[in-house]
Parts: structure tokens; C-alpha cells; sequence
């Protein structure tokens, strides 16, 4: 207790931000990505129970989520396991948000204990504590967010130990930090920041070191940080265990160029995660967080710079100028990183949260500094501002509390009503405000007299999530509810015409989440009956005020709940279609009717928005449901009598099949909700001219596949059915994406293998011209790509193909100027797999060459392999 005694008021602090953290723990909802992380934390146990990879794999979300550690998500897990609570959602729940907020305060504690140690001063500790734990998106993140807030504690925690171990200089404080930032990269690969910045530090020391004795120290308590570092995040990382390198590389790979690639609204446009502009981060990071907190960060980095720049010898040698340096690295060199093309970023800045552990330290020293500058009574009036800002922040977070994941400064028009949700996305997480929602519903819903309906949101997975959290009778009293909807308000969305809009979650008078009546239906219905439709497809189709009223009588409330379609809308001008669909002919749009229609009085009806441009015509394609016996019968025959393409692995979740120009994609064992995520195709002809002549300039054609339209659940598992275009096909590429943008998986296939087939018989019989990853050789005046064996993991990567010419003349003339031809290109473009060997075929330009270099690359890791050759070689 007398230890404890000078510390009161870190003490006091914590126990008031724990009492409020019980007092507001259930007024938060959950979202898909908690459900998501928990199925990774399954996986992992499972794994480690029985060591199947197989089940492993099939008990995953999405593709990647194998390079997840489970540090954090395991022990909450075996938490809910111990107290009996892992079938409950609504404990489950409450569980999570506990602990992942219990460690946000730990958090805090350590910024506490590290800032006391940088500063001698208990008051400027505290003050340290509070720029951490007093950042409402942070605070908000700290019960739902269990991806970057434990990253973001065990980040401050990692400093405090780079800092103890660096007074030290122990093994023993080195390999409890190897372990520690082993730990931090386990959370997320982000963590190789001390991984890499440690050693760093040490070359320093070896560099500055007097004798061999001190240098020999150097060395060895390095070896055992990066032994400790390694072994940990082997063991917590059970993706490894088969094969630690290979695995390791593909899991840094993966994570520094994700294929989940969303867009984000930023500034009134939407960018994907990596084609932002160069300000994203910065702009954000500054309207998201406090404002007096970061003029004292800057005020921090200003005087940590200063003083290195007047003492360089100084900052090498003293520790604490050296471990200030060390925490202005940790905050800028991520931003630049990031701020460099082909960085990818999700989110707002949700992944670079942990920027505020060295912030809020530097916030800190720059109080400090201040203070000390201004000397005397002022000193304490900075104190007094700092007290003021910390009673903003609070007052802050009140305010917009349970929403204060969606925190904007005053720097950004927050009162114009919808201005920061025309401009910004607001809420970076899903559904978390669905419950809010609900709880409106449960509070003026009435019975339904019109026949069974339901309750539909624009992200499903998130309202059923958010419904198993309430109470039982609350859920029972939903299930009865009139026909409703809950729409996410955030980024805008083209809400349903046909709905009234009943009540909003706001947040600075912006729409979060909408509740929506469907009643008004009736009024549609009204409108368009006795008029002549303008098609017929099982739904009589007319056209409203902005809007596609679609009618069937008579009609079954089941058919309303499972029945949806696809409309391409054909502009009048092709200039109107979004940029990323510029070269198209038309927009497509999916609609589920259970969103946008409703069952009343034996008939159906549905009013589904059209694009704001003009149009020029309509197309519907409307599902033809299977029938399980015929599914089953296809796929034996598929089975039995197609081509196989490819057995499923970790780039495809299915058998894909080629059977009577059908692709057929089978999975034995697969979770309905993955087939949630659209199917694309993109279909490379033998001659472009066989495209529509818009796509001539493409050479492609890109289709969408929606499962409920082309499959059939038979058995526990996925089947699903799309015929190919009945022109003659080179190679197809096939995958699957996430909502907003991103690969899950994808796969790519020549269907006629035979060409290269004839290409690696007659190149294998000379020796290559250069030896990689793939073997080079020229047969018949090409160059020829072999590797065996080969996987389809070795075909993702791009080839690269640069060749220089003996005259820059003969260059076409925008490639002069770089003084190369650049013939890039994709693997199941210019070859195929086959008997466990992959052979790609290229011929090169008809100029007189001097020189090739070739190899693979993969974005925004650079060069896997490359080699270079004589163009001589080629004749």
C-alpha cells in the first residue's frame, strides 16, 4: 500500500474509467467482424486439439484469415468455455466487450508507468494516461474492436519494454521483449515495426560500443530478442507449424498486399483502400482525434526534433532523447508508409490506431515543454488548458455516447445536416449501431395483420448478429414485428423509394442507421394497377417516378423472402456510369426483394430505385430456383464426366468443374453465409471479335454470379451451375469478392491445355536460358515459362517481361522514353497448369533484341524473382 500511495491518482482514475466502462458495457451492438474473429479463435483451437488442417480451413470466415493470430482471441474463447457462457450470444457478447475494454485500461495503466519513467513526474504521467484512454473513437472501439484496440494496448506495452530493456540490457529484459513484440505482430504484422527497429538500435549500440566485451553483449542480447520474437510468433500462429518459411513469407505476402480492397468515402469521393490520395491519412487522423491533444503531440515532435537536430551525437548516445526519437519513428515512419503508392489502409485510420500509443507520450512531453517555455504562473494555466481539454473530451464522448466510434472534430462541419455523411465514412463498422435500431422497433412496432414478414437490413449477417445479443423476449417480439428495415446510414446508400423512413440513429445530425416502413407499398400497388407492364418475368414490371415497380398476384409470403434478381440499367450516355465502369454497356444492380418489397393481401410487391442519370433501357435476369435432385444429378455427371480445373485449396473454396460448357463449382462442406459474397467471371475469348464491340479494346467479358440465382444447398454443402458464352474461350478467370470491393479468392485456367502442353515438351528438351522460380527456354522462336512441380500459388504473382531493343526506334513511341517494351502479363493468359507442371508461352517483339528481364512481382512487395539474358539467346 505504501508503494501504491504516490499514485493515488492514477489509481483514482482508473477506477472511475472502469466504473463508467460496467456502467455503459451493454450499450454497444456487435458487428460482423467480432463474429468473424471468434470463428478464427475456433479454428485455431480446434487445430491445435486435433491437428486437421482440412477442418481448420473450412472452419474460416474468408480467404487470409488463416494469417490471423489468435494472442487475443483464444484466451477470450477458453474465457467463455470456463464460465459456460460459449453458446450464449448475449453473454458472449457482453464477455468480449469486457475484456477487450479491461485491456484498453491496461493500456492506459502502462502509458502511465512508461510516461513516469520518461518524465519523473506523476502528474505528467497521469496526463500521458489520459491522452491515451481520452480519445472518443478510441474509447469507443475499446469494447467492440478486439482487431486493432489489443494491438493498440500491447503496442504502449511493447514500448514500455523497449524502454526497460534498453536500461537494462539484460537477456533476460531482451527476451521478454522478443516475446512481447512477437506477440504485438501475432495481433497484427504491423507489429515488425519494433521487430525491425530494436536491431536497429542495437547496431547503434555495437557501433558506439568501447571493447569487444560490450559489442559480444550487443550481439547476444539481440540474437535473443529476434529468437524470442520469432519462436513466438511461431507458436501462436499455428498456420506455420507445417512449413515456417514458405508460410511465412506468404503470410507477409498476404498482409502487405491484402486482396481485400474496399472503397472508402473520403472528401465526397470514394477511393479503394489502395488508391487513396496522399493526404488520407493525415486528414484524418487529424479531424478523428482531440484537438488540444494533437497541437501538444506536434508541440512533442517539434521539441524532440529540435533537440536532435542542435545535439545529433547527443540523440545517438542519450537514452532519453534517443527513445523520443524512437517514438516520433513509431508515429511518422507508418504514416509514410502507408502515404506510399499501393498502400492499403481500411477504414477511416481504424488500422493505425496504435499511431496513438507514441502520440499520446509525445502529447505528453509537449505539455511538458510548454509548460517549462512559458515558466511561472502560466505553467500552471497550461495545466489548466490541459484539464479543460481532457472535460471537452469527456463531454465529448457523452454527447455522441454509444456512437463514439463516429467522433469528428470541429475542424469539419459537424451541424449541416448529412454534410459529413455526404463526405465522409462515418461509421467504420457495420451494424454496431443495428442494435439501436431494434431496440426503436421494440419500443413502436406493432403486430403484423398482413401475414408472416420480417425484419431485413442492408447487412444481414450484422442484424442477426445484433437480434441474438437482445433479450429472448425482445427477439420473440421482433419475429411478429410489421414488415420493417434497417438501412446503414453510413457511407449514403439509394434507400428503397417505396419505404418510410421511421426513425435514425444520428450522430451530428447524420444517419447511421435508418428504420424503414415498408407499408407504404400499398401506395405503389395502388399506382400502377390496371396499367399495361412493361415486361412480364413472373413479376409484372412498370415503371414509376424513379423507381421499378414490380407486381405479383397471386403470390406466397416465402417468395418475397427468398426471391431476387439482377437489373442492368443502360444509360443514355455511357459517360454517366460510375469511372470503374467506364467501357461497359450497362450497370448491374442486385436486388433481394426481402429489402425492397413485402407480401400483403396475397400479393407481392417491390419498388426497386433506379440511377439518378437517364436511361435508356432495362434488363432483368430472374432466378431459376434448382431443384436439389437435378443439382445433385449434374454434379455426378460433372464428377464423373468433366474436365476438373482445379480441387479446392486455399485460393479456391471449390471443385471447379468444365461439364457440358458449364463452369460447376462444388463444395462438400461449405457455410451458407459464404456464398453471400458475389461470384465474378472473367471470360477471355480466342478472338476479341467474337465480344461485343464495346469490349473489343478490353479482349474480356465480366460476369457476375449470384449463388441464390445458379446454386442449390444439397447435402451440407454448395452447388452451383453457369454456362459458358458459346464462343470458342482461351482462359477464364474466376474468383470471389467482398462486399465493397476485394478478392477472397480467385483461380485462373487456360481450357485448352494442349498449346502448352506442345510448348514445355518441345522448350524441356534444350537447356533453359535462365534459371528462377520459373525455368526460361525458347522453342519455335518463343519464350517458354516452366516450373515443376507447380502449384496455383506459384501462377498469382504477375510476370514481368521487359524487352530492350538493339534500336530505341523500333520501340512504339510512348515506350521510347523509358527505353524498354513492357509485354507484363498473367499467367492463365499466356498458360496453363496441367499434370501437376506449368508452362506459359510468349513470343517476343519481331525487332532485333538486345537484352530480356523477365520475372514475377507482387504489389507492393516488389521482385520475387528476376533474371536477365543476351537477347542473342533467342536465335
Amino acid at each position: 500500500m505504501r508503494a501504491l500511495a504516490p499514485h493515488w491518482g492514477a489509481l483514482l482514475a482508473l477506477a472511475l474509467f472502469l466504473v463508467a466502462g460496467l456502467a455503459v458495457l451493454d450499450d454497444y451492438g456487435t458487428h460482423r467482424n467480432e463474429f468473424v474473429q471468434r470463428r478464427i479463435a475456433e479454428a485455431n483451437l480446434r487445430y491445435l486439439a486435433d491437428g486437421d488442417f482440412g477442418a481448420f480451413k473450412s472452419g474460416l470466415w474468408v480467404d487470409s484469415d488463416e494469417f490471423y493470430g489468435m494472442a487475443f482471441e483464444a484466451p477470450l474463447l477458453l474465457i467463455e468455455r470456463a464460465f459456460g457462457i460459449d453458446d450464449a450470444p448475449r453473454a458472449v457478447n457482453l464477455s468480449r466487450h469486457l475484456h477487450s475494454h479491461l485491456l484498453f485500461l491496461a493500456g492506459g495503466l502502462v502509458a502511465y508507468l512508461l510516461a513516469l519513467r520518461l518524465f519523473g513526474s506523476r502528474l505528467l504521467a497521469l496526463f500521458a494516461m489520459g491522452f491515451f484512454l481520452l480519445h472518443p473513437r478510441l474509447y469507443g472501439h475499446s469494447f467492440f474492436n478486439s482487431k486493432d484496440i489489443p494491438f493498440l494496448s500491447m503496442f504502449v506495452v511493447a514500448l514500455f519494454l523497449t524502454h526497460r530493456a534498453f536500461r537494462r540490457d539484460s537477456i533476460a529484459a531482451f527476451a521478454l521483449l522478443g516475446a512481447a513484440v512477437g506477440l504485438l505482430a501475432n495481433l497484427r504484422i504491423m507489429g515488425v515495426i519494433l521487430l525491425a527497429a530494436v536491431p536497429a538500435l542495437r547496431a547503434l549500440d555495437f557501433a558506439l560500443a568501447s571493447g569487444w566485451a560490450e559489442r559480444k553483449r550487443v550481439l547476444l542480447t539481440t540474437s535473443v530478442f529476434a529468437l524470442a520474437g520469432a519462436l513466438t510468433i511461431y507458436a501462436l500462429l499455428p498456420y506455420l507449424w507445417a512449413d515456417p518459411v514458405e508460410r511465412a513469407v506468404e503470410w507477409w505476402t498476404t498482409f502487405s498486399n491484402h486482396p481485400h480492397k474496399p472503397t472508402h468515402l473520403f472528401r465526397g469521393t470514394f477511393y479503394r483502400s489502395d488508391d487513396f490520395p496522399f493526404e488520407y491519412l493525415p486528414v484524418w487522423f487529424s479531424i478523428a482525434s482531440p484537438p488540444f491533444a494533437l497541437l501538444l503531440g506536434g508541440v512533442g515532435i517539434s521539441a524532440i526534433l529540435a533537440a536532435a537536430a542542435m545535439a545529433p551525437r547527443k540523440a545517438m548516445r542519450t537514452g532519453g532523447l534517443r527513445f523520443g526519437l524512437l517514438l516520433v519513428g513509431c508515429f511518422a515512419l507508418p504514416v509514410f508508409a502507408v502515404m506510399l503508392p499501393g498502400g492499403n489502409i481500411y477504414d477511416g485510420w481504424r488500422q493505425m490506431y496504435f499511431l496513438w500509443a507514441p502520440f499520446a507520450l509525445l502529447a505528453a512531453l509537449g505539455l511538458r515543454r510548454l509548460a517549462s517555455a512559458l515558466g511561472g504562473r502560466a505553467r500552471m494555466a497550461v495545466y489548466g488548458a490541459g484539464g479543460a481539454g481532457f472535460a471537452a473530451t469527456v463531454i465529448s464522448i457523452t454527447l455522441i455516447h454509444p456512437n463514439e466510434q463516429a467522433y469528428f472534430t470541429f475542424s469539419v462541419d459537424r451541424v449541416a445536416p448529412e454534410h459529413l455523411r455526404s463526405q465522409y465514412t462515418m461509421d467504420n463498422w457495420a451494424g454496431i449501431q443495428m442494435r439501436q435500431g431494434l431496440e426503436w422497433l421494440l419500443d413502436h412496432s406493432t403486430q403484423s395483420s398482413n401475414g408472416p414478414s420480417a425484419i431485413t437490413a442492408s447487412h444481414p449477417l450484422a442484424l442477426r448478429e445484433n437480434m441474438l445479443i437482445l433479450p429472448e423476449p425482445a427477439r420473440e417480439h421482433l419475429a411478429d414485428a410489421a414488415p420493417f428495415g434497417i438501412a446503414r446510414g453510413s457511407p449514403p446508400q439509394s434507400w428503397s423509394r417505396s419505404a418510410r423512413e421511421m426513425h435514425r440513429v444520428e450522430v451530428y445530425a447524420n444517419a447511421l442507421i435508418i428504420v424503414e416502413s415498408r407499408d407504404d407499398l400499398r401506395s405503389v400497388y395502388d399506382a400502377v394497377r390496371g396499367r399495361e407492364p412493361l415486361v412480364d418475368i413472373g413479376f409484372k414490371v412498370h415503371r414509376i417516378d424513379g423507381a421499378m415497380a414490380l407486381v405479383m398476384e397471386p403470390c406466397a409470403p416465402p417468395f418475397v423472402e427468398s426471391w431476387d434478381l439482377t437489373m442492368h440499367a443502360f444509360p443514355a450516355d455511357a459517360a454517366d456510369l460510375p469511372a470503374w465502369r467506364r467501357g461497359e454497356t450497362f450497370e448491374p444492380r442486385s436486388f433481394r426483394l426481402a429489402e425492397y418489397g413485402a407480401y400483403f393481401e396475397g400479393k407481392c410487391v417491390a419498388s426497386l430505385p433506379l440511377p439518378a442519370y437517364p436511361i435508356a433501357g432495362f434488363e432483368f435476369t430472374k432466378p431459376t430456383p434448382l431443384n436439389e435432385a437435378e443439382a445433385r444429378a449434374k454434379a455426378q455427371r460433372a464428377r464423373e464426366n468433366g474436365l476438373l480445373l482445379t480441387r479446392a485449396t486455399r485460393r479456391s473454396a471449390y471443385d471447379l468443374y468444365l461439364a457440358d460448357n458449364e463452369l460447376v463449382y462444388l463444395n462438400d462442406s461449405c457455410d451458407p453465409l459464404e456464398t453471400e459474397h458475389p461470384f465474378e467471371l472473367i471470360v477471355y475469348p480466342e478472338r476479341a471479335e467474337d465480344l461485343p464491340e464495346s469490349r473489343w479494346e478490353q479482349g474480356r467479358e465480366w460476369l457476375r454470379i449470384d449463388f441464390h440465382r445458379s446454386g442449390a444447398f444439397v447435402d451440407g454443402g454448395c452447388l452451383m451451375f453457369f454456362p459458358l458464352p458459346d464462343y470458342p474461350i482461351a482462359s477464364i478467370r474466376i474468383g470471389q469478392s467482398m462486399e465493397g470491393g476485394g478478392e477472397l479468392w480467385r483461380a485462373g485456367f487456360a481450357l485448352n491445355a494442349e498449346p502448352y502442353r506442345a510448348a514445355y515438351d518441345a522448350a524441356i528438351s534444350d537447356e533453359p536460358l535462365a534459371r528462377g522460380a520459373f525455368d526460361v527456354y525458347v522453342a519455335d522462336g518463343a519464350l517458354v515459362y516452366v516450373k515443376e512441380p507447380c502449384e496455383q500459388s506459384d501462377t498469382d504473382a504477375k510476370f514481368f517481361l521487359h524487352i530492350r531493343p538493339e534500336q530505341a526506334a523500333d520501340l512504339p513511341e510512348e515506350r521510347r522514353e523509358t527505353g524498354f517494351d513492357n509485354l507484363d502479363f498473367d499467367f492463365f493468359l499466356r498458360g496453363a497448369e496441367f499434370d501437376g507442371k506449368c508452362a506459359a508461352r510468349v513470343a517476343p517483339p519481331d525487332y532485333p533484341i538486345a537484352s530480356i528481364r523477365t520475372g514475377q512481382h507482387v504489389g507492393g512487395v516488389g521482385e520475387i524473382w528476376s533474371t536477365e539474358f543476351d537477347g542473342s539467346s533467342l536465335h
